[in-house]
């Protein structure tokens, strides 16, 4: 049965001759009666002569001399990224990884756990911060997609989507939210409070206790920067401890979050994919649209299912360019459905058998499929 090609982001162009390569008859001629000359000083082609006269002169030495030069020539190719070049373990020395925030941010932590030793690249937005691997200007983005408190980030599932990039690992970091401000300034001092949306709504309680004005900033570390900058002492920033010895401010309240077990996890991407491995725990991440019809999302899990295949993480977005579907019914009339794009993580590799097959099946009765990445998982420490 033929299957339809899985999109994975992978490809190549065909450079077609262009039209300044044609030349006008006079210089063709030209060169023509050059190239008769050359070929009588370098005597008769091997192709015009009897073809068994191309192999007399060549000999096992020649041969080895060939193979050391392709040898030579393909190890000069660039190596496709393994499992190992985004492993926690490797220090990242010569990586640039672009994350969104200012210095101190838990996204810049996220990059220093993924690289130790990495050189960091803060952004303005995770637009930025993406479209930056795409334009060569760095080598990695992470971009935060879920946390326990507030489940997930809708927005950036849609920057998945809408990037041709992969996912080559995941980082889970254990965020401490701290209330920071100027020293010398007292908790019952603070008016406003100046955060990140996601911050506020980790510590909701303990900020209605605190009866101070919220102001949603771009990120926690550069609300805790504005603060330091502008000397505001009436104002305390929800960021992390490191953003507080970093930009000099002192910790008014430490755990600020609503539940103990505040943890972020975070996607590393890139330009290439990775090579899975049948060994190791290894998470795919995948997109799809279904067909029209009864039962299509409980066909779609069957899939994995029938195959022992643990699903991880199931999340659905509208789907924008088409987000509605007119149904005509002979007794209700028109009736709008919506549509939407599914995200489903997997507990498997794309190297075992039992993964390929599953994409398989499920290909036939969806109208999109995309592989985002196939990356080892991450524990957290």
């Amino acid at each position: 049965m033929a299957l339809k090609a899985i999109g994975n982001g992978v490809g190549g162009v065909c450079h077609m001759t262009p039209r300044a390569c044609l030349h006008p008859k006079s210089s063709l001629s030209l060169r023509m009666v050059e190239r008769k000359e050359s070929e009588k000083e370098m005597g008769p082609s091997p192709s015009s002569s009897n073809p068994q006269d191309q192999f007399k002169g060549l000999r096992s030495g020649d041969l080895e001399k060939n193979a050391r030069a392709l040898t030579r020539d393909c190890n000069s190719l660039p190596k496709p990224l393994s499992s190992m070049d985004c492993s926690t373990s490797s220090d990242g020395s010569a990586i640039r990884v672009a994350y969104q925030g200012s210095p101190g941010s838990f996204s810049e932590d996220a990059a220093l756990k993924a690289y130790p030793h990495c050189v960091r690249v803060p952004c303005e937005h995770f637009e930025v911060a993406l479209k930056a691997v795409e334009l060569w200007h760095v080598d990695r983005a992470v971009l935060p997609i879920e946390n326990t408190s507030v489940g997930s980030i809708h927005r950036n599932y849609d920057l998945l989507l809408s990037h041709r990039l992969h996912i080559i690992g995941e980082v889970q970091i254990k965020v401490d939210l701290c209330l920071l401000a100027l020293p010398g300034a007292k908790k019952e001092d603070i008016q406003r409070v100046f955060s990140h949306l996601q911050a506020f709504q980790q510590c909701e309680k303990s900020i209605s206790d605190l009866k101070a004005i919220r102001i949603n900033f771009e990120d926690t570390a550069s609300a805790a920067r504005l603060i330091a900058e502008r000397g505001m002492r009436d104002a305390g920033a929800i960021a992390s401890a490191r953003a507080g010895e970093l930009y000099g401010l002192n910790i008014l309240q430490n755990k600020l979050h609503d539940e103990d077990a505040n943890i972020t996890r975070f996607l590393v991407l890139s330009r290439e994919p990775i090579l899975p491995k049948t060994y190791g725990p290894f998470k795919t991440s995948i997109v799809f649209t279904l067909e029209e019809g009864a039962g299509m999302l409980f066909k779609a899990l069957a899939v994995f299912a029938l195959r022992n295949i643990n699903i991880l993480k199931i999340e659905s977005r509208p789907l924008r360019t088409s987000p509605l579907r007119l149904v005509d019914d002979l007794y209700h009339g028109t009736t709008m459905y919506f549509e939407y794009l599914f995200y489903i993580d997997f507990e498997a590799s794309m190297a075992e058998t039992r993964a390929q097959n599953a994409l398989g099946h499920l290909q036939e009765f969806s109208k999109f499929l995309r592989v985002l990445g196939c990356y080892p998982v991450d524990t957290l420490l």
